[in-house]
């Protein structure tokens, strides 16, 4: 679990001691979304986790239409990386 979250960490961060840039945030906050929709899948009716999948969801967008506006050459690197829009 650990090595996975330094993994997202090391790959979008923007130096070598960088964990809170809008990058950083929004790979981790991709990887939360998949482990939770990956638990929803088995536990259908768990309607107390969909509060936190759908407050990382909107996190996430909040973040991707900051990086957009302010540095959108990043905001294209995130989303080639991430895989997040066709």
């Amino acid at each position: 679990m650990k090595k996975k979250k330094d993994e997202a960490i090391e790959s979008l961060a923007i130096h070598t001691k960088d964990t809170g840039s809008a990058e950083v945030q929004i790979g981790l906050l991709s990887r939360k979304i998949e482990k939770l929709s990956e638990h929803f899948k088995k536990f259908k009716k768990d309607k107390h986790s969909t509060l936190g999948l759908n407050k990382s969801v909107n996190r996430r967008k909040k973040l991707l239409a900051y990086l957009k506006r302010k540095k959108p050459e990043s905001y294209n690197k995130v989303l080639k990386q991430l895989n997040l829009r066709k």
